[in-house]
C-alpha cells in the first residue's frame, strides 16, 4: 500500500511536470501571438458542430463570462474568430472560427507537439506508451490522440 509520503512526492512530481509542460507550450506558442488561454478557447470553439454561445464557452472553460469576452476580443483582433448572431435569438452572440483561426489551430497543435517532445525526449517508445496508459488511468479518460 502506498505511503502518504509516496503519494505526496508523486503529486509534487506531477505538478512540476505540468508547470514545465505549460512553460514549454507557452514558449512555442509565443511566436504565434496566442496565449494558452486563447488556445484553449480556440480548441473549444473548434470542437462544436455549430458556433457556441459566449455563455457556453464560459461554462466549458470554467471561467466567468467577462473572461470569455476578453479572450474573444483578443482572438477577434487576431482574426481567429468572429462573433455572429444566433439565427433564432438575436440577443445571443455565437463565436465561430475564421480561416485564420483554423490555420492558427493547426500551428498550435504543432507547437503543443513540439513542446511535448521536448519534455518526453528522454523516454523511449515503450516508456511513452506506459506513461500514456498510466495518465489515462489517472485522468479517467480513454486514449485520445491530439
Amino acid at each position: 500500500m502506498p505511503t502518504p509520503e509516496t503519494s505526496g512526492l508523486l503529486a509534487e512530481q506531477l505538478l512540476r511536470l505540468t508547470r514545465r509542460l505549460h512553460r514549454a507550450q507557452k514558449r512555442y506558442m509565443e511566436p504565434l501571438g496566442i496565449t494558452p488561454a486563447q488556445s484553449r478557447l480556440l480548441r473549444t470553439v473548434a470542437h462544436d458542430d455549430q458556433p457556441p454561445r459566449m455563455a457556453d464557452l464560459a461554462r466549458r472553460l470554467e471561467v466567468v463570462p467577462r473572461a470569455v469576452t476578453t479572450l474573444v476580443d483578443a482572438l477577434e483582433a487576431h482574426g481567429s474568430v468572429r462573433r455572429v448572431p444566433d439565427p433564432t435569438n438575436r440577443r445571443v452572440v455565437r463565436v465561430e472560427l475564421t480561416d485564420t483561426g483554423r490555420s492558427t489551430l493547426r500551428a498550435l497543435r504543432e507547437a503543443r507537439r513540439a513542446a511535448a517532445e521536448d519534455i518526453l525526449a528522454p523516454l523511449g517508445d515503450q516508456q511513452r506508451e506506459t506513461l500514456g496508459e498510466l495518465l489515462n488511468t489517472l485522468s479517467g479518460t480513454p486514449d485520445q490522440r491530439c
